[in-house]
Parts: structure tokens; C-alpha cells; sequence
């Protein structure tokens, strides 16, 4: 009896399952009506809330049930897991996004520029602030930071800045040997990186004597990991057929009110990143910033890594020309950002001050996409 409560229990707690279910099948029915145009300005922001709104269910509990196989696994391939959780969701949600709106060629860099941004200064910003006001100081294990941001920078570099000095073909585009080398070596490189986080150099990401002053995440369940895995599945699809309806009020949105094209990425970004972020910011406030560092400089990694790639092969394979380029005013926020970040990162300590500056360059990105 009290096995079965227990299961009866666990199944109440998936209430966003089927919220996200009649969300999505009420979006697919009126989908001919966004695919018209005939939609009104009151049912395209109904439509935008509703599927964000759906959208982020999904994620924020695909991630509960990430967190849990990350709890299952232990560390370093915990939050392993839970980056990889986010990164499949911001592939998903880009490529479906991008599949439909074929007239903003700039919105797979925009995407990327902004989950680098919210990640290395909103989301760490956040969790070094909160961290810093509670503990006052905190430790990670600086060898690992080291090894998130030498490939990082490069990659986002070779990603979002060197289509701007090419001259093989337009500005901020790539030609055809450019771009499979970009490809493949972001790839390569991540494959690379993978094998030390979780066979050669685990101790990197791993630091000792952690306090933890909070017991785990999720109080254990009935249900093995195979429960968990199956419904992170589930989630995951939720998340990348309501982005494709997400897609359709974001796109009518930005054109009736003439926002900011660059406005689009930033709310994909938000979408993916929320359950990443709230994981990070919590690990920081309960003394967990080995996790907080893990979760945050993982999810950046593997978003240049690769997104990049999945862009580019929409690319060969549909004969499209992504633009990649940043302008001049963002690639000076990115350099500023990664020259800050190596500041920030580079001590292996962490306190509210440096929150606090990362915090400043994260708001100094907004402005920029309303007020270029």
C-alpha cells in the first residue's frame, strides 16, 4: 500500500505533463491560423505566453529528472548530464526555429551570443552574488575553470568573430572549407574535452572538501533510473514541438512590433536556460560552487560547441548562408566578457563583488539589444 501511494505520489508531482499536452495540442490545432497571418495582436501574445509558458514547464522538469539521474551517477557526470540536458534542448529548439523562419539568417548567432552572455554574466553574475552575500566567500577547483574557458574562448571566438575578418565570401559568413573546418574540429574538440572531464582529469571538475549544507536535491524515489530517463525523453520532446509553435508568435510578434531582431534569440535563450540557471544559482547558494561552475561553464561550452556545428549542416545541407558574424558593439561585449571572466575565474574564489561586475556586463547586453 504504501509503495503504491508512493508511486501514485510520483505521478502527481508530473502535473506539467499533461499541461504542457493540452498546451500543445491546442497550439497544433490553431496552427493554421498563425501559418495565415490571421491571427490578431491579442491572440499572438495569448499564443507567445502559452507556449513559453508550456515550453518552460517541460525544460524546468526535464531538468528535475536530470538532476535526479545526476544525483544517481555522481559527479563529474551529474552535471555532465544536466548540461548535456540543456544543450539538446537549445539545439532542438534552434534548429526548429530556424528550420521555420528562414528569413532571420542571423538568429542561430544571436542565439548563441546570447546564452554566452546570460550564462558566463547573468547566471554566474547571479550565482557568485548569491553565493557571496551567504558565504561570503566561496572555493571551486580552478583547474577545471581553466579547462571550460581554453576551449571556450577559442571556439566562440572562431564562432562569432572570425566570420567578420574572412574575405572568401560576404561579411560575417563563412565559404564551404571554412565552414567543415569549423565543424569539425568543434566537434573534435568537445569529443576531446569530454574524455577529460569524465576519464582522464575528473579531479578538475571535482572539488574537494566541498561543504554541503543542504542534503540532495530531490528526496529519492520509488522509481530507478530508467523511470527518470524515460520522462527526461518525454520532457524533451514537449520542449521541441511546443518551440515549434513557439516559433510562430515570436516570429509575428517581432515583426508587428518591430522589436529588435536580436530580441528573438535572447527569448530562445531565456527558454533554455532557465532550469540551468535556477540549478546553478541554487548550487551557489547552498555552498555548491564546484556544481554552480560546472553546470555554467559546461552549458556555455556546449552550446558553441555544439550549436555551431548543427547550424552549419542546416547550412550545407539546405544551401543556406548563416550569418555568424557579430557586430562591432557585441563582439566588444564578448571580448569583455571573456576578458573579465578570466579575472573573475582566475583565483579559484569567488565573492559578491565579482557577482556584482559580471552582473553589470549581463544588464550592459540588454541595453544593447534595444538600444544598439
Amino acid at each position: 500500500m504504501q509503495t503504491a501511494a508512493t508511486g501514485r505520489s510520483a505521478w502527481l508531482g508530473e502535473w506539467p505533463l499533461p499541461v504542457a499536452l493540452v498546451i500543445l495540442i491546442a497550439g497544433w490545432s490553431s496552427k493554421p491560423v498563425f501559418a495565415a497571418q490571421g491571427a490578431g495582436n491579442l491572440a499572438v501574445g495569448v499564443a507567445f505566453v502559452a507556449f513559453f509558458f508550456g515550453a518552460l514547464l517541460a525544460a524546468i522538469y526535464a531538468t528535475h529528472h536530470a538532476e535526479h539521474l545526476a544525483e544517481r551517477f555522481g559527479e563529474p557526470y551529474g552535471t555532465l548530464m544536466l548540461t548535456l540536458s540543456a544543450i539538446s534542448l537549445e539545439i532542438a529548439t534552434v534548429v526548429t526555429v530556424m528550420l521555420h523562419n528562414a528569413d532571420n539568417p542571423a538568429f542561430g548567432r544571436d542565439t548563441m551570443f546570447s546564452v554566452v552572455m546570460i550564462v558566463l554574466n547573468g547566471i554566474i553574475g547571479t550565482a557568485l552574488l548569491v553565493g557571496g552575500l551567504r558565504h561570503h566567500e566561496q572555493t571551486y577547483n580552478l583547474r577545471g575553470a581553466k579547462a571550460f574557458l581554453s576551449l571556450l574562448i577559442p571556439l566562440a571566438t572562431l564562432a562569432l568573430i572570425w566570420p567578420d575578418f574572412t574575405v572568401s565570401t560576404g561579411e560575417g559568413t563563412l565559404s564551404l572549407v571554412q565552414k567543415v573546418f569549423l565543424l569539425v574540429m568543434s566537434l573534435l574538440l568537445y569529443a576531446a574535452f569530454l574524455m577529460i572531464q569524465t576519464r582522464t582529469h575528473t579531479s578538475f571538475f571535482v572539488a574537494e572538501g566541498e561543504a554541503i549544507s543542504q542534503p540532495p536535491a530531490h528526496p529519492a524515489t520509488s522509481h530507478g533510473w530508467a523511470f527518470h530517463a524515460g520522462l527526461l525523453v518525454v520532457y524533451l520532446v514537449l520542449v521541441v514541438l511546443l518551440a515549434k509553435l513557439f516559433a510562430l508568435p515570436l516570429e509575428a510578434g517581432v515583426t508587428r512590433l518591430g522589436l529588435p531582431a536580436m530580441l528573438a534569440g535572447f527569448a530562445v535563450a531565456v527558454l533554455v536556460l532557465a532550469p540551468e540557471g535556477i540549478a546553478a544559482i541554487r548550487a551557489a547558494r547552498f555552498n555548491q560552487m564546484q556544481r554552480a561552475m560546472n553546470i555554467g561553464l559546461g552549458t556555455a561550452l556546449s552550446t558553441i560547441a555544439l550549436t555551431v556545428p548543427a547550424i552549419l549542416l542546416i547550412d550545407l545541407f539546405l544551401g543556406r548562408t548563416a550569418v555568424l558574424g557579430l557586430s562591432a558593439a557585441n563582439m566588444m561585449m564578448l571580448v569583455l566578457t571573456f576578458g573579465v571572466s578570466i579575472l573573475t575565474l582566475g583565483s579559484g574564489r569567488t565573492n559578491a563583488l565579482q557577482g556584482l561586475v559580471q552582473l553589470l556586463l549581463f544588464f550592459s547586453y540588454v541595453v544593447l539589444i534595444f538600444s544598439p
